[in-house]
C-alpha cells in the first residue's frame, strides 16, 4: 500500500516534513516489541501537540483512513502495530509530546503529555519530595505514559497502589473525529455524571488517544526494607503475603513471585546476576516494606518473616539499596531473558489471590501431561494475583514447532483453568490483537454487546486501532 500524495503533502503540513516517515524508514514502528506481528502502515505521523493529533485525525477521518495510537511501542499483544491486511492504515506515535505540563505538591499531581517515558516520571516529582508509583518492570524505559494507560498497565506496586487507573484523575483525549475533550481535572470527588475518563484507560486506543493525564502522586517513603525468600511452595506464598498483610499491614508495596525456570533463564542470558542463596531453590518471593516514616522496617519485616511457620525455607532482608537492587534485578529482568531465548507462548492472567496456587498446579500439570518436557515460566504480581504463565519447549528447534502447531490449544488449556477460577485471560498487557477473539470465549454475550455499543457510539467509521480489543 502506498499514501495517496495530498493526504501526504497535508500530514506534512500539519506536523512537518521531519514528522512524518513513510516506506522503509516507517517500517520499525510496524513491528511490536516481541517481534510476533510486523505489518505496514501507510505513514507514522510524530504530532507534536494535541492540535496536530487532532488535525491528522480529522484528515484520517475524512479520508477513510484507520489510525494506529501509538506510545513507546511497547506492547506485548501487538495493540499498538498495524493490522495484518488491505487496511490502509496511519500510526500516530506520540513520542513528540513528552513534557511535563504541571506539577503541584499540594494538590499530589502532576500532568503530563501521552508521550513522557515511564521511566522519565519518576525522577519529574522527586525534586518535590513526591512519588509517582506505576512500577513496571522490563519495559519501563521503553513505554510511554499515554500507552500504559491505554492498556491499563499494572506493575510491582499495584498491591499498594493500584493499576493505572487508579493513578488518574484527569484525562486530555482525541475523540474519533478529531474533537478534544479536555478533561484534565484533579480532583479527587467529581460526582457529576458518568467518569467519562474510564472509558479510555484500557481501551488500547480504540475510543480515541490520549494525549494527556492529570497522574496521582504519593509521599516518597523515607524508610524502606527489602527481602528475599525461599518458599516451600506457590500455597506457601499465598499463605505469606496473607501473614505479611496482617503483620505489616498496607507498608507492604511488593510481593513477587518467581520460580526456578525463570531464574535459570536470567542467569544464562542476563549478566552479572547470581543464585541469591547458597542453594539453589525452586521457588522465590521478593517483598518490599516501604513508609513515610524514618523508622527502620527491617526488624519488623524479620519479625513477621520468623513468626510465619514452616512455609519458608530461609530468607535474607536488606535495607541496603545496592543488595536490594541484586534480588530486584533477578525480577526486572525475566521478561528479557525469555526474549533473548526466543518466542513463548505467554499469558498474562489474574485470578483471585487464594487461587493462585491451585493455578499453578493444575495448568502446569495439565500441560506436562499433554506436552511432556514443556518448559512453564512462572512469575509476576503474587500480591494482585496477576501470574505471567509462560510455555516454551527448551530446544530451539522443537520449540518452533511448538509454537506452530500447539499454541491455541496451550491457551485453551490455560484459559480454561482461568476461568474455572473465576479470573481473567488479560490482567494487565490487554487484549491487542492476540487476544481479541479468545476473549469471546470468556465475556459473556451482555459484556460484548457493550463493549461493541460503547465503539460504535464513539467511532461509528470503525477507525481507531482497527483489529484490537472488539
Amino acid at each position: 500500500m502506498t499514501i495517496e500524495p495530498q493526504v501526504l503533502e497535508s500530514l506534512v503540513a500539519i506536523t512537518g516534513r521531519d514528522g512524518v516517515l513513510t516506506g522503509v524508514d516507517a517500517a520499525p514502528y510496524g513491528k511490536d516489541w516481541r517481534g510476533r506481528y510486523a505489518n505496514e502502515a501507510l505513514a507514522v505521523v510524530f504530532p507534536s501537540d494535541t492540535q496536530q493529533v487532532s488535525d491528522v485525525v480529522k484528515l484520517c477521518a475524512a479520508n477513510k483512513i484507520s489510525i494506529v495510537p501509538q506510545g513507546g511501542n511497547t506492547s506485548l499483544c501487538g495493540g499498538s502495530v498495524p493490522l495484518a491486511g488491505p487496511i490502509p492504515q496511519i500510526v500516530i506515535n506520540l513520542s513528540r509530546m513528552n513534557r511535563v505540563r504541571a506539577i503541584d505538591p499540594t494538590n499530589y499531581t502532576m500532568t503530563v503529555e501521552a508521550g513522557c517515558k515511564l521511566e522519565s516520571l519518576y525522577a519529574a516529582p522527586e525534586a518535590a519530595d513526591r512519588l509517582f508509583p506505576l512500577g513496571l518492570t522490563a519495559v519501563a524505559p521503553h513505554c510511554e505514559i499515554g500507552g500504559n494507560l491505554s492498556t491499563n498497565a499494572g506493575g510491582i506496586n499495584v498491591l499498594r497502589y493500584g493499576t493505572a487507573r487508579n493513578l488518574v484523575l484527569g484525562l486530555e483525549v482525541v475523540l474519533p473525529d478529531g474533537r478534544i475533550w479536555d478533561g484534565l481535572r484533579s480532583l479527587r470527588k467529581d460526582n457529576t455524571g458518568y467518569d467519562l475518563k474510564q472509558l479510555f484507560i484500557g481501551a488500547e486506543g480504540t475510543l480515541g488517544i490520549i494525549t494527556a493525564a492529570v497522574l496521582k502522586l504519593f509521599p516518597r517513603p523515607k524508610s524502606v526494607a527489602t527481602a528475599c525468600i525461599a518458599v516451600r511452595d506457590p500455597a506457601a506464598a499465598v499463605e505469606l503475603l496473607a501473614h505479611l498483610r496482617a503483620n505489616c499491614g498496607d507498608t507492604i508495596d511488593a510481593f513477587e513471585f518467581i520460580s526456578r525456570s525463570c531464574l535459570d533463564l536470567v542467569f544464562k542470558n542476563i549478566p552479572e546476576t547470581h543464585e541469591p542463596f547458597a542453594i539453589k531453590h525452586e521457588w522465590l518471593v521478593i517483598t518490599r516494606l516501604a513508609d513515610v516514616l524514618p523508622a527502620p522496617l527491617d526488624a519488623a519485616l524479620r519479625y513477621a518473616l520468623n513468626s510465619y511457620g514452616s512455609g519458608i525455607v530461609e530468607f535474607e532482608v536488606t535495607t541496603n539499596k545496592d543488595d536490594a537492587e541484586r534480588w530486584w534485578k533477578l525480577r526486572k529482568n525475566i521478561a528479557e531473558a525469555q526474549k533473548r531465548e526466543g518466542l513463548s507462548i505467554k499469558h498474562d492472567i489474574s485470578v483471585p489471590i487464594s487461587r493462585v496456587a491451585e493455578f499453578i498446579e493444575q495448568a502446569s500439570a495439565a500441560l506436562r501431561k499433554a506436552f511432556p518436557g514443556v518448559r512453564i515460566v512462572a512469575f509476576g504480581h503474587m500480591g494482585d494475583g496477576n501470574i505471567h504463565y509462560n510455555t516454551s519447549m527448551p530446544d530451539a528447534v522443537q520449540n518452533k514447532m511448538f509454537l506452530a502447531q500447539h499454541e491455541k490449544e496451550v491457551h485453551h488449556i490455560v484459559y480454561e483453568f482461568v476461568a474455572k477460577l473465576q479470573g481473567s485471560i488479560a490482567a494487565e498487557h490487554g487484549l491487542g490483537q492476540l487476544k481479541r477473539e479468545e476473549v469471546t470465549h470468556y465475556k459473556s454475550a451482555l459484556e460484548l454487546e457493550l463493549m461493541r455499543s460503547i465503539k460504535s457510539t464513539l467511532d461509528p467509521q470503525g477507525l481507531m486501532n482497527p483489529g484490537k480489543v472488539v
